[in-house]
């Protein structure tokens, strides 16, 4: 690994990250149970309540809690910014958001309007908690690296993803259905993916891959360009959505472009990286390139099938940014529990790589990958839908189990006492 540009001092607490991986897999267990108990006509319309429960179970539950997890700990480190009140901020917010999203799903599938009103105002609270704080934090980087402007880029789509999507609840409970929430539920979900999840992953990605896999690093246009063209091209699609509809495929071909770029620079760099041994992240970083290739081609020409096929573009991307989600935290929690014990003076600590069981790391991927497959299948085989719901509760049972054992080795081992006395050198 090549830890160049770190500045590890900063790092916070390790139980701010943790507490966002280890209830991440749960909601996604969550999502599995409610596509088991419901039926085929979840792939058929995005807007019927299975469909959006199921979504937020994943888009708020899983995603949000592993990227505000990661951002947590990556913007101190990668950017030397010290979030303010750190623990106090990570601690509220992930218990804000964690009821939020409960009441919010539970709300929708009962039809209970109170769930729905207390799930409004924990969403809105606990959302505004971080990202505030992530703010004030970039505001004191001095050193704005490619990596920091693509997480500040994130953080600025997610405020007005979050408002847009208390927006479309606060509408859904006094049920002002207009053509206006149908219009900002498009631009919260395209923004969403592409705004908030994408420009994070392609900025995290230009530190990542190099750090973790030794892959050649980005070309300068890469890192200096790409983040702001995307963004336009986000903008140019909200302006075309609104006013020129029939002219706004031009401006997912520009998104598309990029990401497919992306999704090509990725494969490459992991052909060419210094030390070639594979493991399961590196299948999960190529399997990401290929769900993002086929969703994108997919999400421009639904437009001539008159948003048919939608669903499966969710589900084909959606596998690219999980699958980029979980290959990440598998090297980010062992590195973390790893940093955090050695930074305290422990020595004598499992190596990053001996913290997850391979074999049950392997395991879980094929259980993903079949669940994602099947997914898709089922729009054409709706007896498919079960068994890959299965295969997916599965997937995050096992994703769960794989980030609390390096959390368990971190609990053992600061029981012991350490090889070296570090207090001495905080003073």
């Amino acid at each position: 690994m090549e830890f160049t540009g770190l500045s590890t001092d900063q790092a916070p607490p390790i139980s701010a990250p943790f507490r966002f991986f280890l209830t991440a897999p749960l909601f996604g267990v969550l999502a599995g149970v409610f596509v088991l108990l419901s039926d085929s006509t979840i792939l058929m319309s995005r807007y019927s309540i299975d469909s959006i429960v199921v979504t937020h179970a994943m888009t708020i539950g899983f995603l949000a809690f592993m990227m505000l997890g990661s951002i947590t700990q990556m913007l101190p480190v990668l950017a030397g910014a010290k979030i303010p009140k750190v623990h106090f901020v990570a601690t509220t917010s992930h218990a804000l958001l964690t009821v939020g999203t409960l009441f919010m799903l539970i709300g929708l599938v009962r039809g209970n309007y109170f769930l729905e009103y207390v799930a409004f105002f924990c969403l809105g609270i606990g959302f505004m908690i971080i990202l505030t704080a992530l703010v004030i934090a970039l505001k004191g980087v001095v050193n704005y690296t490619p990596t920091v402007r693509g997480i500040a880029t994130s953080v600025f789509f997610a405020f007005f993803i979050v408002f847009m999507g208390l927006y479309l609840l606060l509408s859904h409970m006094i049920k002002d259905i207009s053509i206006a929430h149908t219009i900002v539920a498009n631009v919260h979900s395209v923004w969403a993916i592409f705004g908030f999840v994408g420009t994070l992953i392609i900025g995290v990605s230009f530190q990542v891959l190099p750090m973790f896999y030794v892959a050649p690093k980005f070309k300068s246009f890469c890192k200096q360009k790409v983040i702001w063209l995307i963004s336009a091209g986000l903008l140019l699609w909200l302006f075309l959505s609104f006013f020129y509809e029939e002219y706004s495929i031009v401006a997912k071909i520009w998104i598309a472009i990029f990401f497919l770029a992306f999704a090509t620079a990725v494969w490459l760099k992991l052909n060419r990286r210094r030390r070639p041994v594979s493991d399961v992240t590196v299948w999960y970083w190529r399997s990401a390139s290929l769900f993002l290739i086929l969703g994108t081609f997919l999400w421009i020409f639904d437009e001539y099938f008159k948003h048919e096929y939608i669903v499966m573009v969710a589900i084909l991307i959606g596998g690219f940014i999980l699958s980029i989600m979980i290959g990440m935290v598998y090297k980010i929690v062992p590195f973390l529990v790893w940093f955090h014990l050695n930074a305290s003076g422990y020595m004598n600590i499992p190596n990053i790589n001996e913290m997850i069981n391979k074999n049950l790391a392997r395991t879980q991927f094929l259980f993903f990958i079949a669940a994602l497959i099947g997914f898709v299948f089922a729009f054409y085989m709706p007896a498919v839908l079960n068994y890959s719901a299965v295969s997916f509760i599965i997937s995050m049972a096992l994703l769960e189990y794989n980030i609390v054992s390096p959390v368990l080795i971190y609990r053992r081992v600061k029981k012991t006492k350490p090889d070296f006395d570090m207090s001495s050198l905080k003073q």
